[in-house]
């Protein structure tokens, strides 16, 4: 009896956490990656509205990840509203100097403590009282805001500092660290956890960012071209630009169709680091191929040169591709993975 009671426990604090780091996720798309779609959108086309208004929704990042989060948990409206103040406390999205505003693009974990603090002691009082319009925002922003100045900062930097060793580390040790990044990064963003959000926390940046979008690429390309035979078109789109979350259900059914694309990303990972020497930026080091973002912010990274283009369209695409495919249709005829095993 006390094991099944632990067990409902366990599920419920994990599905708790996967339902916030799903908000968390919601809010960073919706404002920092989707930016730099619209940024490098006007860009390419010399339209300066367009790298104004991504520009603007980059900046916008700790509201909309306040807000993610005070949603994903079932905050009132007060509570949501009053969220976005905590979210851009906690992000450092505006700072005061002497008098002048400064805004800046922000931390994403001190936006997501920020609110998600918030928001649960707005749930708190929701509907308790005859004047929540009052002290549901009152105490969102209070406790929210207390938060994201004196306690987020350090978790915030210890982050921060974990990002710099791998960066390092990646950049001395290439071969070993690109195998590691790849693999554990494209992992992270099969996981209903928001690979976009760690990377931008921990600062990937150089050969590891690099690698870390192999990985998450190989993911996404990877289950897309495996599963084609179930999926048809449909789901190659689904999961080549979508996500390749969508195969977790599958996953757990049978682990074995997880290996070819984790295979190939440990493979992949120090080719990028190595022969091709890959770089990227924190906001696209966990993307992938989800919305172009992780070409997008390679492009803005290393520039569009011809070189470029074609060893990103290599190590993005058609390599994930054709090494999952391979390992995978291996794995088929030896019975490890059977048909229907992918089917969405």
């Amino acid at each position: 009896m006390l094991s099944g009671n632990s067990s409902k426990k366990n599920t419920g604090i994990k599905g708790y956490f996967i339902k916030v780091f799903n908000g968390m996720a919601l809010g960073l798309f919706s404002s920092l990656l989707i930016g730099l779609i619209i940024k490098q959108l006007g860009t390419l086309l010399n339209l300066d509205l367009l790298i104004q208004f991504g520009t603007i929704a980059q900046y916008l990042m700790g509201p909309a990840i306040g807000a993610g989060v005070a949603i994903s948990i079932g905050a009132s409206p007060l509570g949501v509203f009053a969220s976005v103040v905590t979210g851009a406390i906690g992000a450092g999205t505006i700072s005061l100097d002497g008098g002048t505003a400064v805004v800046q693009i922000g931390e994403p974990v001190g936006a997501f403590i920020a609110g998600l603090i918030g928001a649960e002691f707005s749930k708190l009082i929701q509907g308790k009282t005859s004047v929540d319009i009052v002290l549901v925002p009152l105490i969102t922003i209070l406790t929210g805001g207390f938060t994201g100045h004196y306690i987020a900062p350090f978790i915030a930097k210890f982050m921060t500092f974990i990002g710099s060793i791998i960066n390092l580390a990646t950049e001395m040790h290439p071969i070993p660290m690109g195998i590691i990044v790849s693999v554990l990064m494209g992992i992270a963003l099969t996981l209903p956890i928001s690979s976009a959000a760690l990377a931008i926390s921990l600062g990937l940046s150089g050969l590891a960012a690099g690698a870390s979008t192999v990985g998450c690429a190989t993911q996404m390309i990877g289950f897309a071209v495996a599963s084609y035979r179930e999926n048809g078109f449909g789901g190659f789109i689904a999961q080549g630009i979508g996500t390749s979350m969508l195969q977790i259900p599958n996953i757990i059914k049978n682990p074995k169709i997880w290996l070819p694309p984790i295979i190939a990303s440990a493979i992949l990972g120090p080719i990028s680091t190595t022969i091709f020497k890959m770089e990227s930026n924190m906001i696209g080091a966990g993307m992938g191929t989800s919305g172009l973002v992780g070409q997008f912010a390679m492009i803005d990274t290393m520039g569009a040169s011809p070189k470029i283009l074609i060893a990103m369209f290599l190590m993005h695409f058609v390599f994930p591709a054709l090494l999952t495919l391979s390992i995978s249709e291996s794995m088929r005829k030896k019975g490890w993975i059977r048909s229907g095993d992918m089917k969405l």
